[in-house]
């Protein structure tokens, strides 16, 4: 249905190329050439400034579960008014590698519904989100 392009741009930034002192800041340009910086995890000897991909995996999931409630919502002619998020990812060693193995969504919504109204609605959510639809992660979600 379609292709989703990024484009990945990394350099060694002059500093020598061992695992202990190699870059891991790298950029990451999207279609409209906006760029995003980002890095490995502390973890993993990244900057901890910038995103990681442990990060931009759990914000995917949380951008497509809100994008899907409010595309749902208005079908249902529910009025938000506003959805925030504090979502967390857990990376836990499973079978002797390393996974995001659970991903909390924590959505609190101001809309014209009430919650128990709001409740299904991220059930359908959850089914429709494409992110979530592509890992193997358990993925919960608790309204707020």
């Amino acid at each position: 249905m379609g292709e989703h392009r990024i484009r990945l741009n990394w350099s060694d930034g002059g500093k020598p190329f061992t695992y202990e002192s190699y870059a891991r800041e790298h950029e990451i340009v999207f279609k409209n050439g906006q760029t995003l910086a980002a890095s490995a995890s502390p973890a993993h000897r990244g900057d901890g400034v910038h995103g990681d991909p442990e990060d931009m995996l759990v914000a995917a999931l949380s951008s497509c579960h809100m994008l899907s409630f409010l595309a749902i919502c208005a079908k249902k002619r529910i009025t938000v008014q506003s959805y925030e998020d504090d979502a967390v990812g857990f990376l836990e060693k499973d079978g002797g590698k390393l996974w995001m193995t659970r991903v909390i969504l924590r959505p609190q919504i101001v809309a014209s519904a009430d919650a128990a109204t709001l409740e299904p609605i991220h059930h359908l959510a959850h089914e429709a989100c494409f992110i979530a639809n592509s890992v193997k992660t358990h993925i919960v979600v608790e309204p707020r």
